[in-house]
C-alpha cells in the first residue's frame, strides 16, 4: 500500500506492518511475545496500538517496548509486547490498528490475523479418568444408645456437682460478717496479679468494688446502683465513714474507669490500699470497745 500524502516524492516510500510471534506455541498463562513492525516514508509518524483487545484470551503482561531508526530511506519502528494466552488451542492475537501519519494524511494498518497455539499440559487420556467420589465429612461410628445414655448421665452429674459446688461457696460467703467478706475479697484481688501484668485500672476497679459492697452491707440505703454522689448522700450523716477519703477515692476511680486516666504502678496500689484503710477504718469505728477498753 502507498500512503498518499500531500507533497512530494515521500509519498511513493511503500508503507507496511508485520506481525511476529515469538514462541509460537506456548501453555496456558506462559509468557511470549509478540513483535509488531512497521516501515513508513520519512518524516512519518507511527502510532501503535497500547495493547491487545481487553476482550481477547491474549492479555498484556507489561507496557509496550518502542525502538526503531529514522533516516533519508523511511522511518522503520518495532513495537514489542509481552503476553499471555489464557486457554488453549489456537487463539488470535487481537491488536487494533497501527496509525501512520505524514505531511497531514493517515493511513491504518490492520494488524490482525496472526495466532498463537497454546497446547494443553494436562494427560492425554485425561478425559478418560474418572475421579473418586468426596469422602463424607463424617464417619458415623456405631455407638450403643445405652453408651450414649451413661455419657449424658456422667455430665449431668458433674454439671449438678458444679452448681453445687458454686452455690455453697456463694452461701458460706454470704454467711461471712461484712468485714470478713470484704477482706477475703481484697486478698482475692491482690492476688490475681494485675498490677504486674500491666492491668491496673482493672484492679482498682475490682478493689473499689470490694469497698461498694462493703457499705451496701453496712449501710442498706448505700447500693451499688447509686451513682458517687448518691452514695455520698447518703452515708453523709455515718460517723463512721471518713467522707472526705471516700469522696476523693471514688471520684479518681471514677476517672480511671471512664475517662481511661492512666495510673502508674504506684498509683495504683496506692487507690488499692486506700480502699482497704476506709473498710478497715469503718470497721474499727463502728465495732463496739472490747471490756478491757471500756473499762
Amino acid at each position: 500500500a502507498l500512503l498518499a500524502a500531500a507533497a512530494g516524492a515521500a509519498a511513493q516510500v511503500p508503507t507496511g506492518a508485520t506481525v511476529d510471534v515469538q514462541p509460537d506455541t506456548v501453555t496456558v498463562g506462559q509468557p511470549f511475545r509478540v513483535t509488531v513492525h512497521v516501515h513508513a516514508p520519512a518524516g512519518a509518524r507511527i502510532v501503535f496500538p497500547d495493547r491487545p483487545d481487553s476482550a481477547s484470551t491474549v492479555q498484556a503482561l507489561d507496557p509496550r517496548t518502542v525502538t526503531g531508526r529514522d533516516d533519508a530511506a523511511g522511518v522503520d519502528r518495532a513495537a514489542t509486547y509481552r503476553v499471555a494466552a489464557w486457554d488453549v488451542g489456537s487463539q488470535p492475537i487481537v491488536l487494533p490498528d497501527a496509525r501512520v501519519r505524514v505531511n497531514g494524511a493517515e493511513q491504518r494498518l490492520p494488524l490482525g490475523g496472526a495466532t498463537v497455539f497454546v497446547k494443553s499440559v494436562l494427560p492425554a487420556d485425561s478425559a478418560q479418568r474418572v475421579p473418586k467420589p468426596a469422602r463424607a465429612l463424617f464417619v458415623a461410628w456405631p455407638i450403643p444408645w445405652w453408651i450414649l445414655a451413661v455419657l449424658a448421665l456422667i455430665a449431668l452429674l458433674f454439671w449438678w456437682a458444679w452448681r453445687r459446688r458454686r452455690a455453697d461457696a456463694a452461701r458460706a460467703a454470704a454467711a461471712l460478717p461484712p468485714f470478713e467478706r470484704a477482706r477475703r475479697e481484697f486478698t482475692r484481688v491482690a492476688a490475681l496479679g494485675l498490677v504486674e501484668a500491666g492491668e491496673r485500672g482493672r484492679y482498682v476497679a475490682l478493689m473499689v468494688e470490694v469497698l461498694r459492697d462493703y457499705l451496701a452491707a453496712r449501710f442498706p440505703l448505700a447500693g451499688l446502683s447509686l451513682t458517687v454522689e448518691e452514695l455520698l448522700a447518703e452515708v453523709r450523716d455515718a460517723p463512721t465513714i471518713p467522707r472526705d477519703r471516700l469522696a476523693r477515692l471514688l471520684a479518681d476511680a471514677d476517672l480511671v474507669k471512664f475517662a481511661r486516666r492512666g495510673l502508674t504502678p504506684q498509683q495504683a496500689v496506692t487507690m488499692g490500699e486506700e480502699a482497704r484503710a476506709i473498710v478497715a477504718h469503718e470497721h474499727a469505728a463502728s465495732a463496739p470497745p472490747a471490756e478491757g477498753e471500756a473499762a
